[in-house]
């Protein structure tokens, strides 16, 4: 499936893109493939909106912090304003993905 997905350096990668890589390495029909990727993203969505961490070996792991309400500034007319309290999604890649990024090859454990 990395080789599919290596000619789209240059672009966003995008759900139909991963049906397709889905498609021709797997061999699921394409509307399959299409509904497998929209299955697995509705999973990780659902179990995220739940407040749960989504780790992915070998990838990252997906968590949910809470952000409590602070007071902010309006850089440009200085006014404080109140910033309300939130959710928000933080990604934290794995050690194997940080060394593939930066060219290098991780051993699988270090995830």
């Amino acid at each position: 499936m990395v080789d599919a997905l290596a000619n789209l350096n240059a672009r966003t990668i995008t759900r139909v893109d991963l049906a397709e890589s889905v498609y021709r390495c797997v061999g699921l029909s394409r509307k399959e493939s299409a509904a497998l990727v929209q299955m697995v993203l509705n999973e990780l969505a659902d179990a995220l909106a739940k407040g749960e961490t989504v780790k992915l070996s070998s990838f990252g792991s997906f968590v949910v912090r809470s952000k409590s309400e602070r007071i902010g500034r309006n850089p440009k007319t200085g006014i404080e304003v109140p910033i309300t309290q939130r959710r928000v999604l933080v990604f934290k890649p794995s050690s194997v993905l940080k060394a593939r990024v930066n060219g290098r090859i991780a051993a699988e454990d270090d995830a």
